[in-house]
């Protein structure tokens, strides 16, 4: 089975930055048309300056947590590329909660940048994935993917931290949306899975480490592979989702983790 990307179309949320940057760009080396999707116009476009004029490349600047902009995001994919075969939402809210502060609405805030606008943006994408699969004229459509759905979660979905609960809570809700999608869409060929990433240097980690520079000795004792893991690392496992590769898989949640969530005695920042 092939890992390869070349000529298919996909769409990154959380593009400018991070590993959902890391992601698009690693889509983009490997030959895939990139729409790198972002609500931060200034941070989005400095960090792709040097794609202006690449011609597999577009950018996107919306907040999707309007629906216009789900259908306008749609809408500039098929005006640039034609199709969308791959969905990759890594745009993420890492946020603390004070779980005894009824005015905290933390938790309100991830489900709705971690949950529903991942769900807002699938549900859209996979519906016209399926027109796409219906107008195809192929004998033994069954051995193609009509379309491939990545969702970036993480390890802290399972993790009992009461500092994160919103982060926590809208992660975990996004491994079920994860499942539920992939026997919803499974019939018309969409394939959807799930990347749960602990210890991997992303933008929130940087940010804690920023302030908190003590926590990165602590998360390598933490983590089994004894090293924090690098956005490219992400990106790969990604790659391997979305491609031909991983063509059984689906309603899975696959952790890039450096084996930690199996081996966390004591609570550490999840990212």
């Amino acid at each position: 089975m092939s890992f390869s990307l070349s000529g298919k179309t996909a769409i990154i949320s959380g593009a400018a930055a991070g590993i959902g940057h890391a992601v698009a760009r690693h889509f983009l080396d490997q030959g895939a048309n990139v729409v790198f999707a972002d609500q931060n116009e200034k941070r989005l476009k400095s960090g792709c300056d040097d794609l202006a004029e690449h011609e597999n490349a577009r950018l996107f600047v919306g907040d999707l947590r309007e629906k216009l902009a789900v259908a306008n995001l749609l809408s500039a994919t098929i005006d640039a590329f034609e199709r969308v075969d791959i969905l990759v939402n890594a745009a993420r809210m890492f946020t603390t909660t004070d779980p005894l502060d009824p005015a905290d609405t933390s938790v309100e805030q991830a489900l709705n940048q971690n949950l529903l606008v991942a769900l807002r943006l699938s549900q859209a994408v996979a519906r016209r994935m399926i027109a796409q699969s219906e107008a195809e004229e192929r004998d033994d459509k069954r051995a193609f993917d009509a379309g491939t759905i990545v969702n970036l979660t993480s390890i802290a979905a399972h993790r009992t931290q009461p500092e994160l609960l919103g982060f926590s809570i809208s992660t975990a809700a996004a491994e079920q949306m994860t499942r539920s999608l992939a026997v919803a869409l499974a019939p018309h060929r969409i394939r959807v899975n799930a990347v749960a990433i602990g210890s991997v240097m992303s933008g929130s980690l940087k940010e804690v480490m920023a302030e908190h520079p003590e926590y990165r000795d602590s998360i390598i004792e933490g983590t089994p592979l004894h090293r924090i893991g690098t956005a490219n690392e992400v990106a790969e496992a990604v790659q391997f989702l979305a491609s031909a590769a991983s063509g059984f898989i689906t309603g899975q949640v696959i952790g890039v983790d450096g084996g930690r969530a199996v081996l966390d005695t004591v609570q550490r920042p999840a990212h």
